[in-house]
């Protein structure tokens, strides 16, 4: 599958199977993340995989949107680590550099047959507090993931799309 039909094809599963990614897949995942760009290369993200049933249980009180998936992702970065802008001053990378990253894992997943889900509902603070994440760590977002269900489907507005001319501008 080419780039476009993998974009065309991929949406955001709520319902899996009851099985945590295979460690095969997980490697292939975590080398995706692992290749992905980020600011002048710094790598401030940290990914937390989550598959035992305490840390699961824990995201599941966290956020109401773990959809019953046996392995979840959760993306934070390092703000020692983070590009930070010279040129103005409170502008960096960090959840700029873990969206890249988690963009990479949603895509290579897709393509191994994984299906996932971008969460942000839930109380960074209150995630970073339970999970005893560093002080310098920041959340930024959870990924449900697993093998789809076989009654798994897209929302109704997923291949909804504005025009490309409401979206892009030339200069």
């Amino acid at each position: 599958m080419d780039f476009t039909e993998l974009s065309e094809s991929r949406y955001s599963v709520r319902k899996f199977k009851d099985r945590p990614v295979s460690k095969e897949h997980m490697q292939i995942i975590l080398r995706a993340a692992q290749l992905a760009p980020t600011g002048c290369n710094y790598q401030p993200q940290r990914i937390y995989v989550a598959e035992s049933e305490e840390a699961i249980g824990r995201l599941n009180e966290i956020s109401r949107c773990i959809f019953g998936a046996k392995t979840v992702l959760v993306f934070t970065y390092n703000e020692d680590e983070e590009w930070k802008n010279p040129l103005e001053k409170g502008r960096h990378s960090g959840e700029q550099d873990v969206s890249i990253v988690a963009s990479h894992v949603m895509l290579q997943a897709w393509e191994l047959g994984i299906g996932t889900c971008w969460v942000n509902y839930f109380s960074n603070s209150r995630l970073e507090k339970e999970l005893g994440l560093p002080e310098n760590e920041r959340s930024v977002l959870i990924i449900p993931m697993g093998y789809p269900a076989e009654d798994a489907s897209p929302l109704a507005m997923h291949s909804e799309y504005k025009d490309i001319s409401d979206i892009v501008r030339y200069l």
